[in-house]
């Protein structure tokens, strides 16, 4: 299965920028789907799927990219890049900048962190590219963390980011590297529904208001359980059963407990997550409850979608690969055969029973490589017990040169 899901990757390299298409063929990327490259590069090595010049090869092209590459206004990496020459592009693949994704760049800092520490030799070259942001305006002083958008003829709008679960994962990526993100990580406000016997958590923020809906979806308890095994980022101990950061992995249960239910209670097989189509409108996010409805599948706009629901590959590997149970073996037997040799495994299957999501992504392909290696090895989030100063505390700790970045204060810098 690994070996296949790296397919994708070899087959949407690209060797000019060291980045990788989001989907397959289309020479654009986003920083969650770069992560996801990462993802997979790092468990294609652990496998020997790849032998190490060819990690070597691969990464210090990818860093060079990231240490080079135009930022927006900047601050910070744009949402999303041509994958052939690293310019700055709009979701039309057009040239120009959108503004930037904090959860995008959450997955980033908790990817680069990964690597840094399994492989400290790349310390320098992944800090210095860190070094080039500025933080002012994605993390305040509260811990709270925000987004950016430009819209043609508007000023930059600096919103709020993220909703419960990817907030608190993507936090911990900034929290890895230093700052405080005590509100983001707090899982406040949210409310519980009652769907089939269990208390399935949501976010109370009014999309009407914010213009960002609230998506109860696997995805980001999947990752949170496999990088951190469920653990607050101070915690440095090897991969166990006791989970630190102890109201995701509640939360993350109750996400599990409810989707086995669903199936038992009407025969659906469901793991439902967002994910990307081979059509019109290309994205959808199939949730387990959203906007006040259980098992809502809608557009970024909110349209209702039904006839998208799908048991997601990503979702339901990640169930099998965290929970033992035969609803779990089910999942596994369902989808560990749903690929294309030539290019990787397939998004998902339609629950209506209409077939196959015909379209293959790096989101999908690296977070099942990272499952399976998690599967190998525990949680992701590995320390060396020794490691030299880095640049990146260096920095933090004398930061002369980089005055007006907002970068975290250390105890020393103070």
């Amino acid at each position: 299965m690994a070996t296949i899901a790296w397919q994708y990757f070899v087959n949407n390299y690209q060797e000019s920028t060291g980045l990788v298409n989001a989907v397959n063929d289309y020479p654009s990327v986003t920083w969650w789907d770069a992560s996801s490259y990462l993802a997979g590069m790092v468990s294609a090595l652990e496998f020997g799927i790849i032998e190490k010049e060819e990690f070597d090869r691969r990464f210090i092209r990818f860093v060079a990219t990231l240490n080079t590459l135009d930022l927006f206004m900047g601050e910070l990496p744009n949402k999303a890049y041509n994958t052939q020459n690293a310019a700055k592009v709009d979701y039309a693949n057009q040239p120009g900048e959108i503004g930037y994704s904090a959860l995008d760049l959450g997955r980033l800092l908790i990817w680069l962190h990964i690597i840094k520490h399994r492989f400290p030799q790349f310390a320098s070259a992944i800090d210095s590219a860190v070094l080039r942001w500025n933080f002012c305006n994605v993390v305040d002083e509260t811990g709270t963390m925000f987004g950016a958008l430009l819209e043609p003829g508007k000023p930059v709008q600096y919103l709020q980011e993220g909703r419960l679960g990817y907030e608190e994962y993507a936090a911990k990526g900034f929290e890895l590297w230093g700052f405080n993100t005590k509100q983001a990580l707090m899982p406040e406000p949210y409310a519980t529904i009652n769907m089939y016997g269990y208390d399935i958590p949501y976010d109370t923020r009014d999309p009407r208001k914010l213009k960002a809906h609230s998506y109860v979806v696997t995805e980001s308890y999947v990752l949170d359980g496999i990088e951190f095994g469920w653990d607050v980022t101070s915690d440095r101990s090897a991969h166990d059963n006791n989970y630190s950061h102890q109201w995701v992995a509640e939360f993350a249960l109750q996400i599990y407990r409810v989707q086995e239910k669903r199936y038992q209670e009407t025969g659906i097989i469901t793991a439902r997550t967002e994910h990307q189509l081979d059509g019109a409108p290309y994205f959808v996010y199939d949730t387990i409850y959203t906007d006040g409805f259980a098992w809502n599948t809608i557009s970024e706009v909110g349209a209702f979608l039904p006839q998208y629901s799908a048991v997601a590959i990503k979702g339901a590997m990640g169930m099998w690969v965290l929970w033992d149970t035969e609803y779990t073996d089910l999942l596994f037997e369902h989808v560990s055969h749903v690929y294309d040799r030539e290019k990787g495994f397939y998004e998902g299957i339609f629950e209506n029973g209409t077939g196959l999501i015909n379209t293959f992504t790096s989101n999908n392909n690296g977070i099942l490589l990272e499952i399976l290696l998690f599967k190998k090895q525990g949680k992701l989030l590995q320390y060396q017990s020794t490691v030299a100063p880095s640049l990146w505390e260096k920095a933090l700790q004398s930061p002369f040169g980089y005055e007006g970045q907002c970068l975290p204060r250390t105890a020393a810098a103070d």
